[in-house]
């Protein structure tokens, strides 16, 4: 396949009004079961008539030259790309998000950190000292435990959780609400900044400013991205809450720090916290807060699903895995198949049916 053809189509239709990651994914999908490329299903005129209206297909059309500059601005600033069928491509996003997930994700730096173990942060910009102090201590100690920290690209807890991440010797990454070619690094971390420690991806077309809705969208990635979730200071409305209310939707584990002194704009925090939102507390004795009760959720999600796995005899070239029980959170399995390529299941929260699950390893 020629990659670069494969990307200049997807990013055709990200430049294309109206069209949405599901229609886009349906393009993908599409050439991925009939075995052609993307450029073949969309000469289809029936295909494209089904896949967009006529205002987006005359968009679709003069869009071409645009996709093709950012083709070449991407390679020229060495920014990756990984397309939703690719290997690298986080199966987490795929597993939580469906046809949702982004049908494309430009990256720059260690795209690995995209499927590492992660614990993502949201919280105000306007966080008062005690909320940055909490965010570094607990990404410190993340980063300690080996967790990769995730956050968005704002003042305040996401800049501290990424800051503590990388001076503790950790991994970070950052979440954008924004095309990739508006990042730039900013002064407060410019000193840590290092590419072998960082991913920055975006799911935006490249180009794409900043927007409201963009930032909305963006929480639901780093979501789909964590293991668990820490939400600090949250307002009554806004982004910090809504990616609060997203995580308790996926079944993901999401704390609240509680100390004294909470601001009282803090509604959000103490309105989740009767959602199923978990609290997490200092210990006095370290004065640090414990994290204890996260590492043992993330833990818990994990072994239970092993448990069943035991039972499944997964070794061999195929594996085949009938989970028949209701899975009541989120479900994660992991296993090496026998040529030593680690896997990643995700089974999202429930729809209260026995879940079927049939893996097949490489041959």
């Amino acid at each position: 396949m020629d990659r670069a053809n494969h990307f200049f189509h997807i990013l055709r239709l990200l430049e294309t009004p109206g069209l949405g990651p599901t229609r886009i994914n349906a393009a993908i999908e599409s050439a991925a079961h009939s075995q052609a490329s993307i450029e073949q299903v969309l000469g289809d005129d029936t295909f494209v008539a089904n896949l967009m209206g006529p205002r987006s297909r005359e968009a679709w059309l003069s869009a071409a030259e645009t996709a093709e500059r950012i083709l070449v601005e991407l390679h020229e600033k060495q920014i990756g790309l990984l397309a939703i069928t690719d290997v690298g491509y986080p199966p987490r996003l795929r597993a939580l998000l469906g046809r949702k997930a982004p049908p494309l994700l430009a990256v720059i730096g260690n795209s690995n950190l995209l499927s590492a173990g992660s614990v993502g942060f949201c919280g105000s910009r306007e966080a008062s000292s005690k909320g940055i102090d909490t965010a570094r201590d607990c990404s410190a100690q993340l980063a300690n435990a080996g967790f990769n920290v995730i956050s968005g690209w704002a003042r305040g807890v996401d800049m501290a959780a990424h800051v503590a991440a990388l001076e503790a010797g950790g991994t970070t990454t950052v979440v954008l609400a924004e095309g990739i070619l508006h990042f730039r690094i900013k002064r407060e971390i410019a000193a840590l900044w290092d590419l072998q420690r960082v991913a920055v991806i975006s799911e935006f077309p490249p180009g794409l400013p900043w927007k409201v809705h963009n930032a909305m969208q963006r929480n639901r990635t780093i979501c789909a991205l964590s293991k668990a979730m820490i939400l600090i200071e949250a307002r009554s409305s806004g982004g910090s809450v809504a990616a609060g209310r997203t995580a308790l939707e996926m079944g993901l584990p999401l704390f609240t720090p509680v100390y004294a002194g909470m601001p009282i704009e803090a509604e959000g925090n103490r309105e989740l916290m009767q959602s199923g939102a978990r609290s997490l507390f200092k210990r006095r004795a370290a004065g640090r807060a414990n994290l204890t009760p996260l590492f043992a959720a993330v833990e818990s999600a994990r072994s239970t699903a092993g448990n069943l796995l035991e039972k499944s005899h997964m070794r061999g070239r195929k594996v085949e895995f009938d989970a028949h029980k209701t899975v009541k959170r989120q479900t994660e399995v992991e296993f090496t198949t026998s040529s030593g390529r680690k896997v990643e299941f995700v089974a999202k929260k429930p729809a209260r049916v026995p879940v079927h699950v049939k893996f097949a390893t490489e041959k």
